[in-house]
Order: structure tokens, then C-alpha cells, then sequence
């Protein structure tokens, strides 16, 4: 069965929630339930080519497609009466909050969890753990060994292309960094075993600008943070950043 997007609709100020590379809505779920309960609207969609049992219909997707579902996710808030929107996101989903900021959308914050958005091929397992998805989801699929052997190259290439653009991506913003404004909160686990931890730190010092920089690490934690140890921590801690931003003007 398809994971779709999921929309908590509650109080007056939204959040948006963007999900990691090769995952989905449900890794945000839990942080997202919490903030429902804060009195939050939250709204977690679903990026396009993900949610499905073929891993290669992410490949068939670009960061340009999941940059566009961040700012259709916007949008859908706006059209619903939410004018100031906060954007988080987990991994990938981070560093799409991110462009968003960057981009200047009509959001009144920003926030990564565990997030790639400086040198993203640096120490990064990313390329390993998809093949492995992969395949896991192919046998399930009962394809059979030969099979999946013989459809690899062709997923090599592809995640590889992707892989690129996204570090073309975040090669992109990452000089624009300096200019974001807007507070911005970075989570960031102590034995991340996906992304080198230390661009969460390059990230926190990038942010020259920013009106606020809430940086929290979770030794603990691994690369989904969201749902690992420390989540009711990270719960709290993206729940406190949110009542110091000036809503609505006051």
C-alpha cells in the first residue's frame, strides 16, 4: 500500500515537516503528532517518486521535483489560511527547508535534522544504504538474485546522476548561506552512521546572519533522530524553538 502525506490540522501556526532520501511522511510522524498536541497545523508531503515498493521511481525523480513539492507544501498551507510557516526537515527533507530559506520563500523559519547541506559526499554512506534498500526491496518483490544482480548497473547509474545533483545542489546554497536571516534550528545525532556529523557543526557557523541559530546534538542518536532515542528530546527542543518565533508579529 502507498505511504501518502499526512495534514494535522489544529491551531493557527503551521509547520511543515519534509521526510529523508528513500523514506517517507512516517519518519516525521512522531515529532509531527507532537507538535499537533502543541496546538501545531502540521503538514508532512509526501516527495515525489518515494512512498511506493520500486525504489527506482525515486531515481526517476530530480531535487528540482522535491524543491517543487516544498513549495506546493507552501502553498496548500497558504491556500488554507496559514500565512507564517515554519519548514523542517529530516536528511534530504533538510536540506529542501533549506533551499527554501535560502530561496526566500514565505516561511518564518528553517530547520534540519541530521542534514547534508554542506558538502554533501563528504563521509557519507548514502550511496551504500540505498543499493541496500534496493535490493532488500526487490527480494521482497520476489525478484530473483540473477534478477536483481542484472538491474543494478542501471540503478547504479542512475542513483549515481542523482547523487550529483543534489551535491550540485547544496554546492549551490551553500554560498548563500551567509544571507539567511531567519532563525534556523539544527539537530544534528552523535553517531550519525549516514552523513558525517561535522556538517551540522560548517552549517551552524555558515549561518552568519541568522537572527537565531538553536544548534542541539544528540550524542546518542543516530542518522534518523526523528524516531531514535533522543526523539522526545528533539520533540521538546523543536517545540521550545517554535514559541520563541515572533508569530504573527507578537
Amino acid at each position: 500500500m502507498a505511504i501518502k502525506s499526512f495534514f494535522f490540522e489544529k491551531g493557527p501556526q503551521a509547520v511543515i515537516l519534509m521526510h529523508a532520501y528513500s523514506s517517507t511522511p512516517n519518519d516525521v510522524r512522531m515529532l509531527g503528532r507532537a507538535l499537533e498536541k502543541e496546538n501545531y497545523t502540521v503538514y508532512a508531503p509526501l516527495f515525489r517518486g518515494h512512498g511506493t515498493m520500486e525504489p527506482e521511481d525515486i531515481l526517476d525523480a530530480s531535487p528540482k521535483d522535491w524543491i517543487e513539492d516544498a513549495k506546493e507544501a507552501i502553498h496548500f498551507l497558504q491556500e488554507k489560511g496559514y500565512e507564517e510557516i515554519a519548514v523542517f526537515g529530516l536528511s534530504l527533507g533538510g536540506i529542501i527547508a533549506s533551499k527554501m530559506v535560502v530561496d526566500k520563500e514565505p516561511i518564518l523559519a528553517g530547520g534540519t535534522f541530521c542534514s547534508p547541506v554542506i558538502d554533501f559526499h563528504k563521509n557519507n554512506n548514502v550511496r551504500e544504504e540505498f543499493l541496500t534498500f534496493v535490493r532488500i526491496l526487490k527480494k521482497k518483490s520476489g525478484y530473483s538474485e540473477t534478477d536483481i544482480a542484472n538491474r543494478m548497473p542501471e540503478v547504479e547509474r542512475k542513483l549515481d546522476n542523482q547523487l550529483n545533483e543534489i551535491s550540485e545542489l547544496t554546492q549551490s546554497m551553500k554560498a548563500h548561506y551567509n544571507e539567511v536571516t531567519q532563525p534556523i534550528f539544527i539537530a544534528q545525532a552523535g553517531q550519525d552512521e549516514m552523513i558525517d556529523p561535522q556538517v551540522a557543526v560548517a552549517f551552524k557557523e555558515a549561518l552568519t546572519q541568522a537572527s537565531v541559530v538553536d544548534f542541539h546534538w544528540y550524542e546518542n542518536s543516530k542518522h534518523a533522530v526523528t524516531v531514535g532515542v533522543d526523539r522526545k528530546a528533539l520533540q521538546e527542543d523543536v517545540s521550545n524553538f517554535l514559541k520563541q518565533l515572533d508569530w504573527n508579529g507578537g
